[in-house]
């Protein structure tokens, strides 16, 4: 749902944007098809693991807010992914 939440507010901006949620098992396939990472707050655990990861390959990465997620507000996360590409 915050996946479509996301891509709705992306169109409604007229950004293109590609935005696909993928499993813990396939992150590191997918890490060179993506410009940012952002991580569902239930495996924020996983963060250092990947982060190095993500480093490695000069992505950005963060765990998304908890409350954002929880409410599913699309257009707050894709804000915080388009500032983690900003910085």
């Amino acid at each position: 749902m915050v996946v479509s939440k996301m891509r709705q507010s992306a169109s409604a901006k007229g950004i293109e944007a590609h935005i696909e949620a993928v499993g813990l098992e396939e992150f590191e396939g997918n890490l060179p098809n993506f410009d940012c990472v952002l991580l569902g707050p239930q495996i924020k655990y996983k963060l250092n693991d990947f982060k190095e990861k993500a480093d490695a390959v000069n992505k950005p990465i963060a765990v998304m807010n908890q409350m954002d997620y929880g409410m599913m507000k699309g257009e707050k996360i894709l804000n915080d992914a388009i500032a983690m590409l900003n910085r």
